[in-house]
């Protein structure tokens, strides 16, 4: 590998085109090696931005290249555990699309791997590169919320358009509603809390437990009667076992409550961030939509007393009047690419922490540690769920001795 630029491959060229711009702004440090997917018909707009790529078919294929240092494994949930084992078993770098897996067998795997290796692997929540939820973590490390009681995330987005292939077909997430039942896309709501509580960190915290529930599914069959009519057998109540309301209790060593809450089938506007956090001294709401404002309260500056008997009443601030404080580094450094391209989603950072982690030989700030304990609640949750709500333990993937040389934002 050169010691300035990773040679990256893409695995599952949907996904990975919102990423085009990313990686051509990071020419000077990622070169776009390969492109895999079975669907030629993608391979188009990677062609007209990336004429010198290779293409492949099959991952098999790909992971013959010994010119491609690193994979973004990009394709449907089902696969990303099984292309990134094998990736890492043929010497290459792994960013992987979340969850990371679906199975706890998956998580020790993978775990297991990534130390067998020393290869680096990543998981790609881009949700933890938002600005916000930077600025919280910023403030969380400087003790401005003091100890921390209670957090919660939520994943809302109404993707039931995303379920099938307008033939009356279904796409990899409508088979995954029809076949599980679970918490089935955990990640995006419990990764910016596990940073914020520093969970799987030296010194921190861990979770211990889990509990969760599901509501009826009672959304995912009016929309295919709707759709397609009532002859499909989607439109049958009982073909689709996932309920809509995916919910869960975490509780940390420490006591620390989490509340998780998934719902992409039923309808509302999207909610791109649905974040919570309380401490003993603070306390943090996020803003819904691009309209409103995330708001904090910090006790002794924030205006007012909670309670209230030593003057006015507590009064919410906007979080934006702390970033002069407590911006997080990497938004200070990349605010001028932050002017260029749609970084709210977190994409850009994403990558740019994955390339920096490779050239630079340390650890990711989303580690496989991270990315098996995130995406372990898939599995736990459908067994709490399948013990009517019964409390499960959650396995502590990263064991005594082993420690990590990067923090969150080390780029």
């Amino acid at each position: 590998m050169s010691a300035s630029v990773v040679r990256l491959a893409v695995a599952g060229a949907r996904r990975a085109q919102a990423e085009i711009p990313v990686l051509k702004h990071l020419e000077e440090k990622v070169e776009l090696r390969a492109v895999c997917d079975p669907n030629e018909t993608l391979w188009t707009v990677w062609k007209a931005q990336f004429p010198g790529a290779r293409f492949y078919r099959t991952f098999d294929d790909l992971l013959s290249d010994d010119t491609v240092d690193a994979i973004f494994v990009a394709t449907p949930l089902r696969l990303h555990a099984e292309q990134s084992l094998a990736a890492l078993m043929a010497g290459k770098h792994v960013l992987s699309e979340v969850p990371a897996c679906h199975t706890i067998e998956q998580c020790w795997s993978l775990v297991e791997t990534v130390e067998k290796t020393k290869l680096k692997y990543m998981l790609a929540e881009n949700f933890c590169f938002m600005r916000s939820n930077l600025i919280v973590l910023n403030m969380v490390r400087h003790g401005l919320f003091g100890d921390l009681i209670h957090a919660e995330g939520a994943y809302l987005h109404d993707y039931k358009h995303r379920t099938h292939d307008g033939r009356r077909g279904l796409e990899w997430r409508g088979e995954m509603l029809r076949d599980w039942n679970t918490i089935n896309y955990p990640t995006h709501a419990v990764g910016p809390i596990s940073q914020w509580l520093g969970i799987n960190t030296p010194r921190c915290d861990t979770y211990e437990s889990l509990v969760a529930v599901v509501s009826k599914p009672q959304m995912m069959w009016r929309y295919f009667r709707d759709l397609y009519g009532s002859d499909h057998p989607g439109s049958d109540p009982r073909y689709w076992t996932q309920g809509d309301s995916q919910n869960a209790i975490l509780q940390t060593r420490r006591g620390v409550t989490v509340v998780i809450r998934v719902d992409w089938t039923s309808p509302r506007p999207h909610n791109m961030t649905h974040y919570g956090l309380q401490g003993t001294t603070g306390a943090y709401v996020s803003g819904r939509h691009s309209r409103e404002d995330p708001l904090v309260w910090i006790s002794g500056r924030s205006p007012g007393f909670s309670p209230p008997r030593d003057g006015p009443e507590a009064a919410w601030e906007v979080l934006w009047e702390y970033a002069a404080d407590y911006e997080h580094p990497l938004w200070r450094r990349w605010s001028s690419v932050a002017a260029k391209m749609d970084l709210d989603s977190g994409d850009f950072l994403t990558i740019l922490e994955f390339v920096d982690c490779v050239l630079r030989d340390r650890d990711p700030s989303i580690d496989v540690y991270d990315a098996a304990t995130w995406s372990s609640l898939i599995a736990l949750a459908a067994e709490s769920i399948r013990a009517g709500g019964g409390r499960v333990r959650i396995p502590q993937f990263k064991r005594d001795g082993v420690t990590n040389n990067s923090a969150p934002g080390a780029v």
